[in-house]
């Protein structure tokens, strides 16, 4: 930052009287801190960084004490960088204010694939921070392997199980799978069922693999307990309410079995506990009864659960949470997202599969596409029942998808899409995509967008479409007559 920002930088602190996930204010009015280590690990390690800001005493109501020589202060907290691995590179900055020298040092995220950053006195295990709110917070074990993991580009979901032996395996169902893999591919269809087992990781060193435990075996957790769904129905708004008959759970079931019997017994839990609502079409009048929340999307959250879970011996006690409030559903899944993606690119970026002999193996079984299609799928259910749009949360080594049962609010489309449907004609009268009529109208579901503003004119004839005989091609513009 230049100076003039490090300013304005101080002026925000005055005002916020706190630190945040991205500020740590250092008081270094009698000398360097000795300890920066934590904040430049935690900072390093989360993908937006971090300011360190030199000259602020946050326990006497933030007064702005200065630093006690700025050039030997940003001396010493190189050194402090230096001692980091992978070395942290701050860009450091100088301020002036009422005759007293600010300094602020901005730490740069580190690529995911050279993280974690730890300071190298302390080793990986107990060097490594991350950034809580305004806290740094050690890592945990799980945290600290889930980056080694994807830099290492480990397989859990293929690693030996030394108990399991073919004789533990569903032959019938692993035969239909073979069967399946060496439809159309003559190649294959020439090797012997053995080495078939190592090429698709049935087996591995002649060892049968976790993903063949999980898809083949009739009780995989015979091998590991927790590799389950805790299936429960909360009588209230948060865990710990109780019912009218003091009653912690209205329903409560461990579900087990292979994938494909957890799914689907899974689905029989939401189906059995699920209320339906009933509506009437504005446009028919007719009835339709319609659960309460879109099949399926629960069906695209739990399959996603049971695919991109971590098989990590770090998570195999962990099971995955499946939670029916009153005015809510949640699925809490062991494993945060995996890799680059981010939560705002979920369902628009290809992401890095945690477990792609799984994920293939399903896509043989006929169970999942394996195409990416989930979240977009889950959105798509979601606003077709006008309800609440789903939340999808990262919180240190679990995924978190929040289903909502209430219907959704009205989206506030600005002061141009107030101005009503001339407004949007004279905007049509140059062809317009999708997009940039949504983008004009303020509003972020381009589907709600056209269905809600478009259609309608496009009914009574006053907006056009270019390529009439495909209401879907993507090349599709809109365009208006004179008003």
């Amino acid at each position: 930052m230049t100076a003039d920002e490090l300013l304005e930088k101080l002026k925000e602190i005055q005002k916020m009287k706190c630190e945040t996930q991205t500020i740590e204010l250092k008081k270094a009015k009698e000398g360097c801190p000795k300890r920066l280590y934590d904040t430049l690990s935690s900072f390093s390690n989360q993908d937006d960084g971090g300011v360190i800001l030199f000259g602020i005493d946050e326990e006497n109501d933030y007064q702005e004490t200065g630093v006690y020589n700025a050039q030997d202060l940003q001396k010493k907290v190189n050194e402090q960088c230096l001692q980091m691995e992978p070395v942290v590179r701050p860009l450091l900055t100088v301020a002036e204010k009422d005759g007293k020298k600010f300094v602020s040092a901005e730490i740069p995220a580190m690529d995911i694939s050279e993280r974690p950053c730890y300071y190298k006195g302390q080793g990986r295990l107990k060097g490594s921070y991350t950034r809580i709110g305004d806290s740094d917070e050690p890592m945990t074990d799980y945290e600290i392997y889930s980056y080694e993991s994807f830099r290492k580009k480990y397989q859990d979901d293929i690693r030996e199980v030394e108990r399991a032996a073919f004789s533990s395996l569903d032959s019938e169902e692993l035969g239909l799978y073979i069967k399946r893999l060496k439809t159309g591919k003559p190649n294959l269809a020439g090797l012997k069922d053995g080495e078939i087992y190592e090429l698709m990781s049935i087996t591995r060193n002649s060892q049968i693999t976790l993903s063949a435990v999980m898809l083949f075996s009739p009780y995989p957790q015979a091998y590991f307990p927790q590799l389950c769904i805790l299936a429960t129905v909360v009588p209230g708004l948060e865990v710990g309410e109780t019912g009218i008959m003091g009653e912690r759970f209205s329903d409560n079931q461990r579900i087990e079995g292979s994938i494909p019997d957890m799914l689907q017994a899974a689905m029989q839990f939401v189906r059995k506990n699920m209320k339906n609502r009933t509506i009437i079409s504005s446009e028919t009048g007719e009835r339709e009864d319609r659960p309460e929340y879109p099949i399926a999307a629960v069906r695209e959250a739990l399959l996603n659960a049971l695919v991109h879970r971590d098989y990590s011996i770090h998570t195999e006690g962990m099971p995955i949470q499946l939670i029916m409030f009153d005015d809510r559903m949640e699925i809490h899944n062991p494993g945060g997202i995996y890799g680059r993606m981010k939560i705002d690119q979920l369902g628009k970026a290809q992401p890095d599969t945690r477990n792609p002999v799984l994920a293939v193996a399903l896509e043989v079984l006929g169970i999942t596409e394996n195409r990416y299609s989930g979240i977009p799928t889950i959105r798509r259910e979601f606003n077709r029942f006008e309800l609440r749009a789903p939340e999808f949360l990262d919180q240190r080594g679990r995924f978190i998808v929040k289903f909502y049962n209430q219907a959704q609010e009205k989206e506030k489309s600005g002061d141009r899409a107030d101005s009503g449907e001339n407004s949007l004609l004279v905007f049509c009268r140059t062809p317009r995509t999708r997009k940039e009529i949504s983008e004009y109208l303020g509003l972020s579901s381009v589907t709600y967008a056209i269905q809600t503003h478009v259609m309608p004119l496009v009914k009574r004839g006053l907006i056009h479409l270019s390529i009439p005989d495909k209401p879907q091609s993507p090349k599709q513009l809109f365009y208006s007559g004179k008003i």
